[in-house]
This record gives C-alpha cells, structure tokens and sequence, in this order.
C-alpha cells in the first residue's frame, strides 16, 4: 500500500529502496565536509604530512613562489570546498571531484605517488556520486532524513 512523503504517494518498495540511497548521501555528505577541510587544515599544521613533498617537481619549477607557499593557497581552497560542500552539497561535490582531477593530474606529472592518485579516483567517484545524490535530493527523490 502507497504512503504519503513529503505531499508524494510513495510506494513501500520505492521507499525501502531508497532509504540507503539516503544513508548513502549522509555519509558521502560527511566525509567531504570533513576530508577537505582537514587536509585544508593541515596544509597550515603539516601534522599529517609535509603536504609539498606531492608537489609535481614540473609545476613546483612554474609557480612565482615557493611550494609551501603553494601548498598554503592549496589549503585555503580545500577549506572553502569543504564550506561549500557542507553548504551546497550540489556544486560542492562536483567542485570537490573537479580539484581531485587535478590533483590527480599533478601526481601523474610527478610520476611518483601513483597509489595515491588511485585513491583519488575513488575519492574523484565518491565525490561526483555525492553531487549526483544532492540534486536527486533538491529534486525531491530521496526520503526526509
């Protein structure tokens, strides 16, 4: 039998199907709230890592000014991808996947840490996924949460 949510007729199947699809936004939500603005964090801090060591050696040789200096704008802009995740999942997860892809290129240049460019193509994924789970969420296709 039909329910009600939020004014639409919504069968019990289409329903239980989406509940993970919700539960999968929220921690996709989540984690690219956190994820960003720690690493923006700790291009201050250098707690995690010496973040310039996976500076391509090729774009460290173009900037105007030093690597840590790089890696210190790097750092404010992973913060705002953050806010703006948090605020705007929409245009944050695809701003988010869009800043990975360039990470990505840039370790790809360096040609070292190719582990970790994998990783963030999954992170890319997760991001683009998250982007994709918001806007079914303003268009109303995911359950209340």
């Amino acid at each position: 039998m039909a329910e009600m949510v939020e004014g639409r007729t919504v069968e019990p199947r289409v329903r239980a199907l989406s509940e993970p699809a919700r539960q999968a936004f929220r921690a996709l939500h989540i984690g690219f709230v956190v994820a960003p603005t720690l690493a923006g964090l700790d291009k201050f801090a250098q707690v995690m890592t010496a973040w310039d060591q996976y500076l391509a050696p090729a774009v460290a040789r173009m900037l105007p000014f030093s690597a840590r200096t790089f890696m210190m704008i790097v750092g404010v802009v992973e913060i705002v991808a953050g806010l703006l995740v948090a605020l705007k999942p929409r245009i944050g997860g695809y701003v988010v996947a869009a800043w990975l892809a360039g990470i990505i290129i840039n370790l790809l240049i360096g040609g070292q840490y190719l582990d970790v460019a994998l990783r963030d193509v999954g992170l890319m994924i997760g991001a683009f996924a998250l982007a994709r789970l918001a806007t079914a969420d303003e268009r109303g296709r995911l359950p209340a949460g």
